[in-house]
């Protein structure tokens, strides 16, 4: 959501946010809605000053044994008025939200503008992707070779786009989500949460999943929401609530399945682990005040770095084009790692600075020190990373021509201090 009163004050800049995004401008009619409401809550509030006056009035005449019915009537007639004025004035706060709640976030002045990914721009690079004396494999054939990685089983309990992992992959699951909180909570300072997978209608609205992303979301008989990411009830943590300035900044971890319906991805990585159903993430979300979340924006994308650095996988960091972000970021660093059978970088994380966006939609402030009022907060959320991503990874640059594969050595103390996978004799 926006501030109606900052679009009435900015009404170009406000535009030139939606174009950025390839949106059609919208200030007018905001404004013109705005200033409908605001004529009526004035006639409201004459008439029931009105109102107020002549109830005096009629209570003073009949005191005095004076008729008081001309002033009665007046009185019956401005309640009529003063309910369509609520009325109106409800019906026109509904209108502006149901024209707003629908928009992304506005660009930072810095984020690179146009239409898709093609207008991405890359930042810096980590690492060099290894080279091989064979064709490499896949991250499926890899994990079938070894027995541990079903697909044909998965496809007969749930359908496509799921997988069963047993063995030594499901423990590599499991180490890497271990080995990714540890560092995150140890040496970065994120307090892990272990949140609900369930959430209502109000808490997919305040990131922004809700309305105009619902058929990307899992819905239950019951009305609640499967989590896409933990990104959702982390950042709602702070939802309705007013923080102090010292608590400032707040930083959560939590290692979750993950749930989306991967609409519109027809055809798209329809083999393997890259676009599932169901996966595993370890999200990052920060909430700060609106002076730290650029640099905030900066430490969480590192964070995340780290990880990929630690296993020795090489990537690229890009800032992604205002065409190419999601609804709720001003801006978005998108880490791509290195998959050798694909000849290419993939995304592995997203990290999202969303300003005061998702703060206003779950009405959550801060009271800055020696100050009466309040402010909105920034709220952050980046991949930790993306778990399932990341064992591709894993399996992808640590194959070896005899099928086994290498793995990193921080992963090693998580795997009982195993150092390769080998194929079944």
């Amino acid at each position: 959501m926006f501030d109606v009163r900052w679009i009435r004050d900015h009404p170009q800049e406000f535009d030139a946010g939606l174009a950025k995004r390839g949106l059609a401008a919208v200030s007018a009619e905001v404004i013109a809605l705005d200033g409908e409401r605001r004529a009526t809550l004035t006639r409201l509030q004459e008439a029931q000053g009105r109102r107020n006056d002549l109830s005096k009035q009629i209570g003073k005449a009949r005191a005095a044994g004076e008729d008081a019915a001309e002033m009665t009537a007046e009185v019956g007639h401005l309640k009529d008025v003063i309910q369509d004025g609520e009325n109106r004035s409800r019906a026109l706060d509904e209108e502006i939200a149901a024209l707003l709640r629908v928009l992304p976030n506005l660009p930072a002045d810095d984020v690179p503008v146009g239409e898709d990914e093609s207008a991405n721009v890359e930042s810096r690079r980590f690492g060099e992707p290894p080279v091989f004396d064979f064709a490499p494999k896949h991250h499926f054939e890899i994990g079938e070779a070894l027995g541990e990685m079903d697909f044909e089983t998965a496809s007969r309990l749930s359908g496509s786009r799921f997988v069963v992992l047993s063995g030594r992959l499901a423990r590599l699951e499991r180490a890497l989500a271990q080995f990714m909180l540890d560092v995150h909570t140890e040496e970065f300072g994120y307090l892990e949460v272990a949140p609900p997978l369930l959430v209502r209608d109000r808490t997919a609205y305040g990131t922004g999943n809700l309305p105009k992303f619902e058929e990307d979301l899992f819905k239950t008989t019951e009305g609640f929401y499967l989590i896409p990411t933990a990104e959702m009830p982390l950042t709602n943590l702070v939802r309705e609530r007013i923080l102090s300035e010292a608590a400032l900044p707040m930083r959560f971890t939590a290692y979750t399945p993950c749930f989306r319906s991967e609409a519109g991805a027809a055809g798209k990585d329809t083999r393997g682990m890259i676009r599932q159903h169901q996966f595993t993430k370890v999200e990052l979300v920060s909430i700060t005040s609106p002076e730290q979340s650029v640099e905030e924006h900066e430490r969480m994308t590192q964070c995340a770095e780290t990880i990929l650095q630690r296993l020795g996988l090489a990537y690229r960091v890009l800032t992604l084009c205002s065409g190419d972000m999601g609804a709720a970021a001003r801006k978005t660093y998108d880490i791509e790692v290195w998959l050798p059978a694909q000849d290419q970088y993939r995304e592995i994380s997203s990290c999202s600075n969303c300003g005061d966006y998702q703060a206003r939609r779950m009405d959550a402030r801060y009271r800055p020190e020696g100050e009466k009022g309040t402010r909105f907060v920034h709220t952050l959320n980046g991949s930790g990373l993306a778990v399932g991503r990341t064992l591709i990874a894993v399996l992808e640059n640590g194959q070896q021509a005899d099928g086994s594969v290498s793995l990193p050595q921080a992963l090693q103390p998580y795997m009982g201090g195993v150092a390769r996978l080998e194929p079944p004799a």
